[in-house]
């Protein structure tokens, strides 16, 4: 992707290249570039590929330091018996309902709240501002949270789950930029052609905002799929576990059946390489998904971030 980006840049035409593209140093920033990005990528890379070769080795060459890339003594007794058990797929069903539903509260609260701080002429304006960028750095603390929460009678159900932690700043601020930049004379336009301030946010502004939607979303469900602490904290029922419980609880009964001594071969197999097995079970939705939205990713970033 890199070369190919390199190859592109080198072909530019004539008249839209500046004196900064033929200059030794921009060249030279260039190749520096590519070789950073390319350390970074295998970096990144490697530690992932050899999560998944020992996801499927057998516990031996795991627990010798032999597992690096390729697997070594194929084995798949872990994978099937997580796949055998109902209680997995009953979680990861729980974590596709808690993800898709908190993202979607998610999404309509931000984008809501990001729009309403993008007008300058709102009053109070600074005071909402204010009221977000204050919870970034305090908040109430577990046990408050944790009384609040059951004190609204939310505890042991979905919404514990998916609605403290329904809106992150961070995703805030961004959408609150990216609307800040859009032409004001469009929404002037709307609102002279009739349109209500729902119909203009609804008709104008989300139609020209999906690159940032895209990115939020990404980043939305990425949090919530990997979430595991709020449903550890609130969740008392088995059935209402999603993947991640599910999967730190078989780490700390392998853990434990190994730090008594159980002698069971397969046992020992399935406590050498089960946390490969969940961080590959985990992360693989995410994987399959970020392909179909990645190009929206940079785009929805850096969206707003420069000004005019």
């Amino acid at each position: 992707m890199v070369t190919k980006a390199l190859k592109h840049d080198d072909k530019k035409p004539a008249a839209t290249r500046t004196p900064l593209d033929d200059s030794r140093g921009y060249r030279v920033f260039r190749v520096v570039n590519t070789v950073v990005l390319l350390c970074v990528a295998a970096v990144t890379l490697y530690p992932l590929v050899t999560i998944v070769a020992q996801s499927f080795s057998s516990e031996l060459y795991i627990r010798t330091g032999q597992v690096n890339l390729v697997p070594r003594g194929f084995n798949l007794d872990t994978y099937e018996l997580v796949a055998a058990d109902p209680a997995f797929w009953n979680s990861y069903l729980n974590t596709v309902v808690y993800t898709v539903t908190a993202t979607a509260i998610s999404i309509v609260l931000t984008t809501i709240y990001a729009y309403v701080l993008s007008k300058h002429r709102l009053k109070g304006r600074g005071l909402l501002i204010g009221v977000a960028v204050f919870t970034m750095f305090f908040n109430g603390g577990l046990i408050p949270n944790y009384v609040l929460v059951n004190g609204l009678g939310l505890t042991n159900t979905m919404w514990a789950v998916v609605l403290p932690n329904a809106i992150s700043v961070f995703n805030l601020l961004v959408m609150k930029a990216f609307f800040e930049s859009l032409p004001a004379e469009l929404e002037e336009a709307a609102a002279i052609d009739g349109l209500s301030t729902y119909g203009i946010l609804l008709r104008i502004v989300l139609p020209l905002s999906k690159a940032v939607l895209a990115t939020m979303v990404l980043f939305y469900a990425v949090a919530n799929w990997n979430s595991w602490f709020p449903a550890f904290l609130y969740l008392d029922r088995a059935d209402l576990f999603p993947v991640t419980v599910y999967l730190r609880n078989m780490i700390a009964g392998a853990t434990s059946a190994t730090s008594v001594g159980a002698v069971e071969s397969n046992a020992v197999a399935i406590s050498a390489n089960i946390k490969a097995v969940t961080m590959v079970l985990t992360v693989l939705p995410i994987v399959v998904v970020y392909p179909f939205i990645q190009r929206y990713f940079v785009s929805g970033v850096m969206l707003g971030a420069v000004k005019q």
